[in-house]
Formats: structure tokens, sequence, C-alpha cells
């Protein structure tokens, strides 16, 4: 059972960075930002940073919160927090019939007795989208995050969820890792996928995406989508970041790109800033990655030692319980693929042997 709807979040924080940067005015600006983010002497985005500064607001955040089937009332929910170039959807079946049940991470959640709820990042889906260099950045989502665990704990969404899982995917993860960091008592365990410390394939995974206005690539969707919104160029820029043959259907890479979502300037400038040593985070956290994962581990995770497992004594030394997952034939997209499921299994055991 699933309801949707649309969550007013307050939310403050003095940590969104302020930039010495003009965001693209033309296509050709834009390529040109993706030429100096692959430039070896351009700093970006160190070289333009100048600052920090306070921002706060109520934004309205587009959600689903969906419970088992079996008429309970779970103590656990997991809130799910997805990557760049998706939107919430990316965690469950769409209805369309080139999805198929294996595809989606919370009925595979609901089948452990677990509640989810999964919602658009700022800036994406149904939330809005304010400023692309100024508002929407990883500290100000990190906030967001917050406010949205704890409003679970507190009964907003009509349960009272005891204990609440941290899950993320890609710039997702950034975030929730961020809330380890910054609020260690939100979470009862985190999962971080399509995520590591490895930043060799970022260049690649950068070009492959081939990045567009969006408003210009798609104005059929996002005509209204301020400046510095960015999204993957074509299908096939698609299949490089995000896929590994042939571990998916070509069916599900068509869907995904014609249901692209954005990311905006702020975001690739300031992710770095909320990633950092958890030391006060004692709960369980797993690793899963897409073995062939491009941008956080240059297409293989096992090289030159498993990339997932290097996280954990780095960012949770003081975790008590830890353990990863390379799901087989997988890229960065890892939830696109023919053994996603496995991947989601492994989490829901991880939780229930954990919690």
């Amino acid at each position: 059972m699933c309801v949707s709807g649309i969550v007013e979040v307050n939310a403050a924080t003095p940590k969104n960075l302020v930039f010495d940067y003009e965001l693209p005015k033309n296509q050709s600006q834009a390529a040109e930002w993706t030429v100096d983010g692959l430039t070896a002497s351009s700093g970006l985005p160190d070289s333009v940073i100048t600052g920090t500064q306070n921002v706060e607001g109520t934004f309205d955040i587009g959600a689903t919160l969906c419970l088992p089937n079996n008429n309970t009332k779970p103590s656990t929910v997991q809130i799910l927090t997805h990557g760049f170039g998706f939107d919430r959807y990316y965690w469950v079946r769409r209805l369309h019939p080139d999805f198929a049940p294996g595809y989606s991470w919370v009925d595979i959640a609901a089948q452990h007795g677990f509640a989810t709820l999964y919602y658009d990042r700022l800036g994406v889906g149904e939330s809005d989208t304010p400023d692309a260099l100024n508002i929407v950045q990883a500290p100000l989502e990190v906030e967001i995050a917050h406010h949205l665990i704890s409003m679970l704990k507190s009964g907003y969404f009509g349960l009272e969820f005891s204990k609440v899982v941290g899950v993320g995917h890609s710039f997702g993860s950034g975030i929730t890792q961020g809330v380890t960091t910054q609020y260690p008592q939100d979470l009862n365990a985190a999962i971080l996928t399509g995520f590591s410390l490895n930043t060799t394939g970022r260049n690649s995974f950068l070009a492959a995406l081939n990045l567009e206005i969006a408003s210009l690539n798609a104005p059929y969707r996002f005509a209204s989508t301020p400046p510095g919104y960015l999204v993957s160029s074509t299908i096939v820029s698609q299949q490089i970041a995000f896929f590994k043959s042939p571990g998916f259907d070509p069916a599900i890479l068509h869907s995904v790109e014609s249901s692209k979502a954005t990311g905006t300037i702020g975001e690739f400038f300031s992710l770095g800033v909320v990633v950092a040593p958890a030391t006060e985070f004692e709960g369980p956290v797993a690793v899963i990655n897409g073995v062939n994962d491009l941008p956080f581990c240059a297409g293989d995770c096992r090289y030159p030692v498993d990339l997932a497992e290097a996280v954990l004594p780095v960012l949770y030394p003081a975790a008590k319980n830890k353990d990863t997952y390379l799901a087989p034939n997988a890229g960065h997209g890892l939830n696109q693929h023919y053994t996603a499921g496995r991947a989601f299994v492994f989490a829901q055991e991880f939780l229930e042997k954990v919690l």
C-alpha cells in the first residue's frame, strides 16, 4: 500500500557554498563547463569557492510512503534518496510494460516487512526547482533528509517509526552519508549504493554524461526549469554512464532515457563538502555496488582492492556491523540491471540480521 503527495519541509543550513561562477547561458557554455571539469589544471570546484552562505526556506518535496500489504504497522522505515539522473521512481517498479517486479527495491523491502519513504530530491521531479547554483546544493539536501527523518519518527505521516534506515544511491548516498556524519542519532542503519571513495572514474562519468541544459535537451519536460539544471544528453550517454552490457534489458535503458531527471551545477560543485568520516555513528552500515560501476570504481569495483569494503574503515570506524556486496554484471545504475534483485535481497537480509 502506497500513498503519494507533496510534503512541505522547512530546512536551513549555514553550509551552502558561495561560488564565483556564472551559470551557463547556452549549450556552448554548458559544454565548456564540462571541459573545465575535465581539465587537469582547472581546479574546479575549489577554484571558484569563495565562502559559505545561509540558505533557508520551505520546500515542496514529492514523496511516496509504502507499507507492507499485511496490514501491520512496521516499526522500521527506510528513507530512500536517489542519485543524479533519476527521480524517486528509481527505487520502485514503474507502471510501464517494460518493467518487471524484480526491479523494485520497495517491493522487496515490503516483502521483508519494511516500510519505505522514497522522495524526489530538491530540484527533481515533483519537488521544487529553486536556484541551481546557490540553493540546490548538498548541504541543504542533507538538512532536508534530516527533517524528513524527524517527520517519520514524530508521526507526521500517520505512523511513528521507532527505527529509520537511510538508503542512498550515488549522490543520494552522499546525502545519506552526510546525515550519519552530521546527525549520528538520526539513523539506525545506513546502506550506501553506487558509492565509494575512489574518484578515478569521475572524469569518464562526466564525459559520458555529455551534459546538456535541461530546458534545451527536453523542452517538452523541462521548459520551465531554471538555468543551471542539466541532464545527460542521449541514450548513449545513459548506457555508458549507468549501464553494463549485457546485464540489462534494452527496454529498461530506453525507459530510463525517456524518464531521465535533472541535476544542478550547485550539486556537482558541493557533494564533496558533506562526505566525511562519521566517527560517532555506531549503527550498521552496508555498501552495495554494481561491480562495473563507472564513476566510483572506474568500471571495476574489485580493482585494485574491493572498493566497497574500502569505504567502511575510513568513513565508519565506529560502526559495529558492516558488510558489502558487489552485484555482478551491473553498472552505476544498479537498480536497472538483471542482478538488481540479488542486491535488494542482500540489503533486506542484512537489515534483518542487524536491527
